[in-house]
């Protein structure tokens, strides 16, 4: 009596064939279509005394069940990241010609006007103090801002120095000192700047500031 020999397991032989393919197709309707051909060579050929378990082939269609539902996960994904990418340029387009708050330590004083500044405390605070400095970073003036809760917090400065005199126009930097009791307050100084345009950089979008730099949206505390 005539036997056909089964050379290897059928299921090791189906997940080496998909394999080897794996690589040079991304569709999921090409790896349906392989993957039935090779079960259903399988089936067509398998040994009649030995035929492929029940089980086997539940837990081969369950797999490719399984890949078939990452892939159209991953295509879900991707799309939503791209409308999400739309939805941000068009919300970063409304905000141009607008002042908004972003980190920065740039305090930008007009000829006979006020500068404005702002700093964000990460929690409250019994002393709070801003020293303002040249281009040198030698102090110009320093305002005590007294006790203040966590947030954001503005100020401006009439341009005055600390010795009387009248400071130029022109662009100044910011430090802060913040403390609650004897403990360090973490505080960010945050510019006042006005978006001049809209850019795309990788998988982000950045407000591009008129005076130059660019800024995530997540990195706006306050618009104006």
């Amino acid at each position: 009596m005539n036997t056909v020999q089964a050379s290897e397991n059928p299921a090791q032989s189906l997940f080496q064939s998909l394999n080897v393919g794996r690589k040079s197709m991304s569709s999921t309707d090409a790896s349906e279509n392989r993957f039935l051909t090779l079960l259903t060579a399988q089936l067509r050929n398998q040994d009649p005394m030995n035929p492929m378990d029940n089980a086997q082939v539940t837990s081969q269609l369950a797999q490719i069940s399984t890949v078939d539902g990452i892939e159209r996960l991953n295509a879900t994904l991707q799309a939503m990241g791209a409308s999400l990418q739309s939805d941000q340029s068009m919300q970063a387009a409304s905000l141009l010609g607008h002042s908004v708050l972003v980190p920065g330590n740039r305090l930008s004083l007009p000829q006979g006007g006020l500068a404005s500044g702002a700093i964000e405390l990460a929690g409250p605070a019994d002393q709070v103090k801003v020293l303002i400095k040249d281009g040198n970073g030698i102090v110009v003036q320093s305002k005590d801002l007294g006790p203040l809760s966590s947030g954001i917090h503005r100020f401006d400065w009439d341009g005055i120095t600390a010795g009387g005199g009248v400071a130029m126009a022109g662009d100044y930097r910011i430090s802060i000192e913040a403390k609650r009791g004897d403990a360090k307050v973490d505080a960010t100084a945050l510019a006042d700047e006005v978006v001049d345009g809209v850019v795309r950089k990788a998988n982000d979008t950045y407000v591009r500031l008129k005076t130059g730099g660019d800024s995530t949206l997540a990195d706006i505390r306050q618009i104006m």
